[in-house]
């Protein structure tokens, strides 16, 4: 069946969303003949079970119909009718209740319990005469009159057979007493209910395994259907795109602060000179290459820097090795190779200050492609 909105079959089983979707409109998996089924089933248990009360319903239906002289119509009317209600009163729990209990255990095993307030809205589409007649001569229609068809045809069927063998004594229970009477025609109703249980036992499964099966059907979804729940569910790719972006940056920041609480365990920090800066750390026998602590650019680069004064961690201003550390190194990994020689150089003028030796700063010669400006590029191609 073709689907009038992007033209794509409906060929695709649901998806949970959609079957959500269908719980919250009512339409979930039900059938009538399994309620009939069940209804029959317990009402033919209950009978069952209480054919021992057969007797003294018919001895207090039998005495409503003696009028005692002693008594006046009006009287015994009141009674009789007193009589009766207190007899439905107390039966009608026993009854009602085992019914009720199995109705909902069926429904529970077909398609769950569903209360959905949305199938009690008005639908100006449901008034609409051209869809109603659509409906009355659409398959569903068709399956509704062969399965009445069927219905009648089964349990009449099985009505006449189970009742056969005892339409003699049945033709004859006017000489039978009240009690004995009422046994009897407790005793046909019986063998008529278990031929019209066998019966509904094949109608009930025919019509859930059609039920099944237009509920299913009636949620189907084309390809086109699935991707725009895709794309409605988990956003369009520019979305979804600006959402990693988003949890990167805030990974990233998330990393920058936490790798400020290691730089007062830095050797040196290498600034551009409020820009950027990167806090490094060397321990020789530990570390097998100067390792990046922290860095950051613009107030990240000055919270390092403030964290490293505070700390007394040695603060040196090459801007060129800052920027190139920055672009080309990552929080927690060594530096670059190519970078060894000139961290080399900074490191060890460090060293000589710690040690009470001043001395100027060293020239410190990085390759042309990492002589980078503010942007990562290098500054050759602002010659260019």
């Amino acid at each position: 069946m073709a689907d009038a909105d992007d033209g794509q079959e409906k060929t695709e089983e649901p998806t949970q969303k959609r079957r959500q979707e269908a719980r919250e409109e009512g339409r979930i998996t039900t059938s009538t003949e399994v309620f009939v089924l069940v209804t029959l089933g317990m009402g033919a248990l209950i009978l069952s079970a209480g054919q021992w009360a057969l007797p003294g319903l018919a001895g207090l239906w039998a005495k409503g119909l003696v009028i005692e002289g002693a008594q006046s119509l009006d009287a015994m009317m009141i009674a009789h009718t007193r009589d009766m209600m207190l007899w439905m009163l107390a039966a009608g729990p026993g009854l009602g209740l085992p019914l009720l209990a199995a109705v909902l255990m069926a429904q529970s095993a077909m398609g769950g319990l569903n209360f959905a307030p949305k199938a009690l809205g008005f639908k100006p589409e449901k008034m609409n005469p051209l869809t109603g007649l659509g409906r009355m001569v659409s398959m569903k229609a068709l399956v509704d009159l062969l399965k009445a068809v069927l219905k009648v045809t089964l349990l009449l069927a099985a009505g006449v057979l189970m009742l056969q063998p005892l339409l003699p004594a049945l033709g004859s229970s006017s000489a039978l007493a009240p009690g004995d009477a009422m046994v009897l025609f407790g005793t046909a109703m019986l063998r008529v209910m278990g031929g019209l249980l066998l019966g509904l036992v094949v109608i009930a499964a025919l019509d859930l395994g059609w039920q099944i099966h237009s509920n299913t059907k009636s949620m189907r979804m084309s390809r086109q259907d699935i991707k725009d729940e895709s794309k409605e569910s988990e956003g369009s790719p520019e979305q979804k795109g600006a959402m990693r972006r988003r949890q990167m940056q805030a990974s990233h920041r998330a990393s920058e602060r936490k790798a400020l609480a290691d730089v007062p365990m830095a050797t040196a920090i290498i600034t551009n000179p409020t820009h950027f800066a990167v806090a490094l750390r060397y321990e020789p026998g530990t570390d097998t290459a100067p390792r990046i602590l922290a860095m950051g650019k613009g107030p990240m680069a000055q919270a390092v820097i403030r964290r490293g004064r505070r700390a007394g961690v040695t603060t040196l201003q090459v801007p060129p090795l800052a920027r190139a550390l920055y672009f080309t190194g990552a929080i927690g990994r060594e530096i670059p190779d190519v970078l060894f020689a000139a961290v080399a150089v900074i490191l060890a003028h460090v060293w000589r200050l710690e040690q009470g030796q001043p001395a100027p700063m060293p020239d410190v010669d990085l390759p042309p492609d990492l002589t980078l400006d503010e942007f990562g590029r290098p500054l050759r191609w602002r010659n260019q």
